[in-house]
């Protein structure tokens, strides 16, 4: 059986700085990842990034992949790097089981770094399974990773972030966006991103849903209607738009499937996206040498994911002899950074659910 000191499940933004961070301390670190590269959704994502210099703002999403790619090059003699390899579980003495190439691997580590991610949420309409139906993870992996076009036209299904800037990058490829609709009554992503939006002419319905897809072997038209003020739909106010696209973004829902085999102690936070972990300021869980980072605790934005790993990674090295004579003031520094991310008015759900999960 191999052993490592931390082994980081993904290999993601918070996986990688969690790594960095871990090395950086001096201790031995395995990052295990299902994709055949690592960077998770930063490869995909081409817009600039807010937030201060610390979180590489005005910095597109790909670059900073390259930026943490190339921090943990300067510590490969500390990290190995597993690709293609599917955690299948945790068991009760903390050794980690794995599927690579076909071939099942035992890992023990001291401490484990969960940086999972989230998935994709979905809605139920008729017809909700006809190609030409995508997430918006998926429509930003066909055009910013591959170089294909989802299709010719498309509707977007949520007005938070994620769908305005998909939108907006649709537009940029070249394919006509008809329509960004929400349930909500108002849009829930950044404004700055909805103007954008707005200027192209591209109409923002907002108490609005899809009712019905329509097509044989693949989609053709959508029919939306209006929503009332308990999100129930108003008869008589369907209409039909033609579109051979509908991009659903209507959030995530944290994977947090190790953590419940972990036997970590969890709660529904409909603020942080359903089912996460209780865990202290450190990031650990009600499980000894069990940690956190990213979405897997609670969806918020990649700034936010990246400087978690980088405080999930201090602490567990931290914790297993590791420390160094700045280590509180680096300590310091992500929960400062992290309290910047989460003020005001638009962290006011964050701040909110973290409360209830907080050890």
């Amino acid at each position: 059986m191999r052993t490592t000191e931390i082994a980081i499940i993904g290999g993601g933004p918070a996986g990688l700085r969690a790594a960095i961070s871990a090395a950086s301390m001096g201790a031995k670190v395995t990052i295990i990842e299902r994709n055949e590269n690592l960077g998770g959704q930063l490869v995909k994502q081409t817009h600039m990034f807010f937030g201060s210099q610390k979180q590489y703002a005005s910095t597109r999403g790909i670059d900073i992949a390259e930026i943490l790619l190339k921090d943990l090059d300067k510590y490969k003699d500390r990290i190995e790097i597993m690709t293609n390899a599917t955690v299948l579980s945790i068991f009760e003495d903390g050794v980690i089981s794995i599927e690579q190439d076909d071939k099942y691997l035992k890992i023990k580590p001291q401490s484990v770094i969960v940086t999972t991610g989230a998935s994709e949420k979905f809605l139920a309409f008729p017809n909700n399974d006809l190609p030409g139906i995508y997430g918006a993870g998926a429509v930003q992996t066909l055009m910013n990773v591959h170089g294909v076009a989802p299709g010719r036209s498309v509707v977007m299904v949520g007005a938070g972030n994620i769908g305005l800037i998909v939108s907006y990058q649709l537009m940029q490829a070249g394919i006509e966006v008809k329509a960004i609709l929400d349930a909500s009554p108002r849009i829930g992503g950044y404004l700055v991103h909805a103007s954008k939006i707005r200027r192209m002419g591209i109409p923002i319905l907002t108490s609005h849903t899809v009712k019905y897809a329509h097509g044989t072997d693949k989609l053709q038209k959508v029919t939306i209607c209006q929503l009332d003020e308990k999100f129930q739909q108003i008869p008589g106010t369907e209409r039909d738009i033609e579109t051979d696209v509908l991009c659903i973004s209507v959030g995530l829902s944290p994977l947090t499937e190790l953590l419940w085999q972990a036997g970590c102690n969890m709660k529904y936070i409909p603020e942080l996206g359903g089912h996460v972990p209780v865990r202290d300021k450190d990031l650990q869980t009600s499980i000894k040498g069990v940690y956190v980072a990213g979405d897997v605790a609670g969806v918020e934005e990649a700034s936010s994911a990246m400087v978690e790993g980088r405080l999930a990674g201090l602490c567990a090295a931290k914790a297993l002899g590791h420390a160094t004579a700045d280590f509180e003031e680096l300590h310091n520094d992500c929960i400062e950074q992290l309290n910047s991310l989460r003020s005001g008015h638009v962290g006011e759900k964050i701040r909110k659910g973290l409360e209830q999960v907080a050890m």
